[in-house]
């Protein structure tokens, strides 16, 4: 059995979670309304507070997908509540951020500037502070988009491995390597 997808997801107050006919869950809460399709052999059951996840047989397939879909029901359900955020720093000379609505201003050392369109679902926000590389913000109710709007911020300028210089997550600990050795 497995251990995460027996797990059931509490639904917290003010929270509504429903099962389509189609294998569609809807939650609806606080910060808005978030839809994920379900697969046709995992079973959802909406109890006591509670959403229960089960599968029919001890597939590998059904196997994988009955944490996959917990999984996913638990950040919808997060998502909707608390909603995620996650910071980018641009670490680098002369490298700029500045955001007007969702649109993304980013100076990353190119000979030109990238213009960036952020998702309407998603609130952008950039801080330039004296001294600190600036930072771009991302904040929204969608785990999966918020993610990999993200990464393809930093792939735009992936930090590479001897100054450190590019973007990259606040919290990410980058490997660093020696340079050159001194001639003999």
């Amino acid at each position: 059995m497995s251990r995460i997808g027996k797990q059931p997801v509490t639904i917290p107050s003010g929270v509504t979670v429903t099962v389509g006919s189609d294998n569609v869950i809807t939650v609806k809460g606080a910060k808005g309304e978030l839809k994920q399709a379900i697969d046709r052999d995992i079973t959802v059951e909406v109890k006591d507070n509670t959403v229960l996840i089960s599968r029919p047989t001890d597939q590998i397939r059904h196997r994988a997908m009955h944490g996959l879909y917990r999984a996913l029901i638990a950040n919808l359900v997060k998502g909707v509540t608390e909603g995620y955020k996650k910071e980018l720093e641009l670490v680098g000379v002369g490298f700029k951020a500045a955001n007007t609505g969702n649109l993304l201003d980013l100076s990353l050392g190119y000979s030109h500037n990238i213009i960036f369109e952020v998702p309407k679902e998603l609130k952008v926000a950039t801080a330039t502070e004296k001294g600190k590389n600036p930072l771009i913000t991302l904040e929204g109710t969608d785990k999966q988009l918020l993610g990999q709007v993200a990464a393809k911020l930093r792939s735009l300028r992936k930090p590479e491995p001897y100054k450190g210089k590019g973007v990259k997550y606040t919290e990410e600990v980058l490997r660093r390597k020696a340079g050159k050795a001194a001639g003999k």
